[in-house]
């Protein structure tokens, strides 16, 4: 199904969010955008939305199975504007976003659906989960120059690494529970990624509420969301593989002729499964087995 805007959408269609968990796929180009749009289908969601430009083309498999939101992605506050707005519409629904490029993974996803896990988490009361931007690079730019390969797909098996978050006050008093993560591509050519934009973590799975608010660094405005694990124990977190950061890296002009590899001596083939994330310890379990 095909709607020709967001207001069209909540009009016309808002018996696709009566069922959760729902997951919403914001397409800035049109790299990959089949195979995000089928891994997210894949992992259980009852519903899988993709905002993107009328222009963009889907397979018939995907265009016959997904919603389709005419959307365009590079206007001021275009993802806090789609997330909201939806927020308001599907109350307590479980809501998880990525950007084309980009796949979920969690403990166990090649055997339990996306369902199975958020059905734990809330039994832990937890009203959101913490992800991880994991960057994904091609081996060979000159193969591959917008640093897209599936196949050849590489990460970062170590150099990450948590700052205590501010709170703002006059004395910075570490929030509770709250830590800003960096690494991968964004850490290592930090000299062309703007400070604001370096962090990797990232609330991609949360339960709406009414007011609750995602804001531009992808936080929300209810503090207790923006937490890696609630005060008794570990909670489960997962990781988003993306090649976003690569893309951008490769398509701005400040930084596509200086970088001429994106691997390191810390760079490691990306093996598609949530073991390999479990082992680097990129993802946790926490209670769930």
């Amino acid at each position: 199904m095909q709607y020709r805007s967001l207001d069209h959408f909540l009009n016309e269609g808002k018996d696709a969010l009566v069922k959760g968990p729902i997951a919403l796929v914001l397409v800035e180009d049109d790299v990959e955008v089949d195979t995000t749009l089928r891994h997210h289908q894949q992992s259980g969601f009852a519903q899988v939305i993709a905002f993107m430009p009328q222009s963009f083309d889907l397979a018939r498999d995907v265009a016959e199975t997904v919603i389709r939101i005419d959307y365009e992605m590079h206007h001021d506050a275009a993802m806090e504007t789609a997330i909201n707005r939806v927020i308001d519409a599907a109350p307590n629904l479980w809501i998880y976003y990525c950007y084309n490029a980009e796949y979920l993974f969690y403990p166990f996803c090649e055997t339990r659906t996306i369902g199975e896990m958020l059905a734990f988490h809330t039994e832990e009361r937890r009203s959101a989960m913490l992800t991880y931007v994991i960057d994904l690079y091609a081996e060979d730019l000159t193969q591959y120059p917008d640093a897209v390969s599936l196949d050849r797909a590489h990460l970062d098996r170590s150099g990450y690494y948590a700052l205590a978050r501010p709170d703002g006050t006059p004395a910075n008093h570490p929030k509770d529970r709250q830590l800003d993560f960096f690494g991968g591509l964004r850490w290592r050519f930090e000299e062309h990624v703007p400070a604001a934009r370096r962090k990797i973590d990232r609330i991609s799975l949360f339960r709406a509420k009414p007011g609750l608010r995602i804001r531009e660094d992808h936080t929300f405005n209810e503090e207790e969301y923006n937490t890696y694990s609630c005060p008794w124990h570990h909670n489960i977190t997962a990781a988003i593989c993306s090649f976003r950061t690569a893309k951008a890296l490769k398509k701005n002009p400040g930084s596509k002729f200086d970088i001429q590899t994106f691997k390191w001596h810390n760079s490691a083939p990306f093996e598609w499964h949530s073991r390999q994330l479990l082992d680097l310890g990129l993802i946790e379990p926490g209670q769930w087995f």
